[in-house]
């Protein structure tokens, strides 16, 4: 299988393409945030390209590793007939970037265009809203083989996307799937919503390519739509080629060239791509590459994880906040900036668990209450009961009410079952308010029972 891609998101700016129209089309009265030029009356000529979005494209080909254009680029006016564009044509730029390459898929080109309308054929209706709003497109070559390939693409694609500040996200991505097998004609697959739509699809045509093959049909070049509620793909028309959207420039808009100095501007400004700070935070601070890439799976995340490293050691820090800090931000279903934890929050909480002011099972219940708590982890701590650790001879009378309190564990111990030990433990936990450290307890529980 070969796979290439072309991602269209859209661009994060207050004002549409080329005229100053506001880009809340999800929230405004349908047809209100309209004007003659992003309907393309009659007379009505463009405004020059939106300064910020032209300025993102840049920042997302250079975060995509592209080379930017060194001679002037322009707008070409791509035709095609259907009711969301009622000027005929598309406004595309030619590539602002190119050559790039994001975890070994080479990036072909990027470019911006403008979003048509959106048409609603159930009910015969257009909502020119978002008509105007810039685009951009991130082309690849098609070195993806296989579904789960695509979705890993996708999925970094949309991490570096939310690093940039410039992109609205998976919820605006619309993605075209090129595929094809055994070196045989390639189907277009138009329009998918979102990575596990674009991940299904190429499942589904994998299995429709390979039994056209087996049965000895010819595969057509084509064009196919996906449906996401059957997960299937269904014929739309034969292939067009570039010819036949006539591409001619457009002659309302003048060229554009990117300068040296903004594009150096860009690029001091711009974050560190998430799959580069990954690689760095493994040969920087000595964390496993599962670990880094948690770490950088958010910009906010990323940033908390540098500045409690230079505080704690990083190994720790980052076992923590993998494990524990995920776990609550997944169960919350909230971003780490949305739970609002500090660095200074999660510093202080595993200082005291280093410093044995509480358990690491006090110091879990403890994070499941820290995203949007005012109180520091020690005075949740505090509030909870879960200060201070236990003492030997604590421990070991506890230990000692256990074993006597469930004879029919200690028998399943004896007898090999596995299970026997983590119960009695606890049990142990449980009779100190979880103030006993588990390895202690399973020291002394063992030895306990060994005699």
């Amino acid at each position: 299988m070969k796979c290439g891609l072309e991602i269209h998101v859209q661009l994060e700016t207050d004002s549409k393409l080329f005229c100053d129209c506001h880009t809340n089309y999800q929230d405004a009265p349908a047809n209100s945030n309209i004007c003659y030029v992003c309907l393309n009356q009659p007379g009505a000529k463009p405004y020059p390209p939106n300064e910020d979005a032209m300025n993102s494209a840049i920042r997302i080909a250079l975060m995509l590793g592209c080379k930017i254009a060194e001679n002037e680029t322009y707008f070409m006016r791509k035709h095609y007939d259907y009711p969301d564009l009622p000027s005929g044509y598309q406004r595309t730029s030619i590539p602002i970037g190119y050559e790039g390459n994001l975890n070994g898929v080479r990036i072909r080109e990027v470019h911006i265009e403008e979003d048509p309308g959106q048409y609603k054929p159930d009910l015969g209706v257009v909502d020119f809203n978002r008509s105007g709003i810039p685009l951009i497109e991130i082309v690849t070559e098609p070195d993806m083989t296989s579904p789960e390939e695509a979705r890993n693409f996708l999925r970094e694609l949309i991490r570096v996307l939310e690093y940039s500040g410039s992109a609205r996200g998976e919820g605006t991505m619309r993605a075209d799937v090129n595929i094809s097998l055994e070196g045989g004609k390639r189907a277009e697959i138009k329009n998918i919503n979102s990575i596990r739509g674009a991940y299904k699809a190429l499942k589904y045509e994998v299995i429709r390519q390979k039994n056209l093959i087996r049965r000895g049909v010819e595969i057509k070049q084509e064009t196919r739509a996906f449906l996401e509620s059957q997960m299937i793909t269904v014929p739309m028309r034969l292939k067009e080629e570039a010819d036949d959207y006539r591409y001619i420039p457009d002659p309302d808009l003048p060229p554009m060239l990117a300068e040296e100095a903004q594009i150096e501007d860009i690029r001091e400004k711009m974050p560190e791509p998430p799959h580069i700070k990954a690689e760095r935070f493994i040969a920087e601070y000595g964390i496993e590459e599962e670990y880094a890439k948690v770490m950088t799976s958010e910009l906010a995340l990323a940033d908390a994880f540098e500045e409690i490293a230079r505080q704690i050691d990083p190994s720790f820090a980052a076992l923590w906040m993998r494990d524990e800090l995920k776990r609550v931000l997944n169960y919350n279903k909230m971003s780490f900036e949305q739970s609002r934890i500090s660095t200074e929050d999660i510093v202080e909480l595993l200082e005291m668990i280093n410093d044995k002011k509480v358990t690491p099972k006090a110091a879990k219940k403890i994070i499941e209450k820290m995203p949007k708590n005012k109180d520091s982890p020690a005075k949740i701590a505090e509030q909870m009961g879960l200060v201070g650790v236990s003492d030997k001879e604590s421990v070991l009378k506890a230990v000692n009410q256990a074993i006597e309190e469930n004879p029919q564990a200690v028998s399943d111990y004896h007898e090999g079952k596995k299970g026997a030990m983590n119960f009695l433990i606890g049990q142990v936990m449980r009779l100190t308010r979880g103030k006993a450290d588990p390895g202690e307890t399973s020291k002394f529980l063992r030895e306990a029972l060994a005699k």
